[in-house]
């Protein structure tokens, strides 16, 4: 029988949080950082929390590498929710400097190599781990989802572990694919989405956002907007906005369903892994341990 949908949304945002400090640890890595300065990248412009943060350019230009040599307005349709006019120039600027199979490639490295220091390279269960990311991906199709299709076209490293991360960097960007797919659907733009998020995961408003480079008079209208729809008053939730921003992280774990069933009964045996060496990615400081708190407090961030 299929799952219900109750039990999908629970089993898919429970992948959600197990995977993300795993695979999203690529965007704050040290051994990442280290391959884009020598690419002619900025250094990591600081912290937050224990985590060192990317340079802009290079956060844009290697993760939009996985589509080829794209322009920036490509990268910025793509990721949905930064500011076109922060984009453009950093992925122009990133092109002077490299070209996305370089980039491409030093990212993986870089990944790969934070992953086995604080992992080391073998970390137990990591074959079983891999086998289950490849049963979870096998029946995901790439339509409308252009960053989980750019990976598609991308080897895997050599490395178990760097499999391991290529694996859950599908899956992630999958996710990211499909929750633009249901903010759009459900009449948002990207300013009214990070502000909407930034109520629903309890950071102040124009905090989060502001590290996707849109003006204040960008979120005042955007907070306008919201108003006039009924979802925001004085900078709160209506219960039509709780409501609604519910349903759209409910479309995206919906979007997972595939995913979900094909891991089946094992389930658990991917997510006991997962949890755990996410717990030691954010103790070593390689993704941040206070999540996205960290990154509405830090000076400069990007995730």
């Amino acid at each position: 029988m299929p799952m219900v949908d109750a039990e999908i949304t629970v089993k898919s945002r429970r992948l959600r949080d197990a995977l993300e400090p795993v695979i999203g640890s690529v965007y704050f890595a040290p051994e990442c950082h280290d391959e884009y300065v020598a690419l002619g990248f900025g250094a990591s412009p600081g912290f937050a929390g224990k985590a060192a943060l990317p340079d802009r350019p290079a956060y844009f230009t290697s993760r939009g590498s996985a589509m080829g040599q794209v322009a920036g307005h490509v990268v910025a349709a793509a990721f949905g929710v930064f500011n076109p006019k922060a984009v453009v120039p950093a992925v122009a600027h990133g092109w002077s400097l490299t070209d996305a199979t370089t980039i491409a490639a030093a990212r993986a490295r870089g990944a790969t190599d934070q992953l086995i220091r604080l992992l080391g390279e073998a970390p137990a269960g990591l074959d079983q781990v891999i086998a289950l990311l490849e049963r979870a991906i096998a029946p995901l199709r790439p339509a409308v989802r252009p960053l989980f299709a750019g990976l598609l076209s991308l080897k895997a490293p050599a490395e178990p572990i760097g499999r391991m991360w290529y694996l859950g960097d599908l899956l992630r960007e999958y996710r990211g694919d499909s929750h633009n797919a249901a903010w759009l659907s459900a009449g948002l733009d990207a300013i009214e989405i990070g502000l909407l998020t930034e109520l629903y995961i309890g950071v102040p408003l124009h905090s989060y956002i502001r590290t996707r480079a849109w003006s204040d008079d960008d979120v005042a209208g955007a907070l306008d907007r919201l108003a006039s729809r009924g979802w925001i008053v004085d900078g709160t939730f209506t219960a039509d906005g709780q409501e609604g921003r519910e349903a759209i992280e409910m479309a995206t774990d919906r979007q997972m369903r595939a995913a979900i069933e094909a891991l089946g009964e094992d389930f658990e045996e991917l997510i006991g892994p997962l949890a755990a060496w996410s717990a030691t990615v954010c103790q070593g400081g390689g993704y941040l341990g206070g999540g996205a708190r960290d990154l509405a407090e830090a000076p400069i961030a990007v995730d």
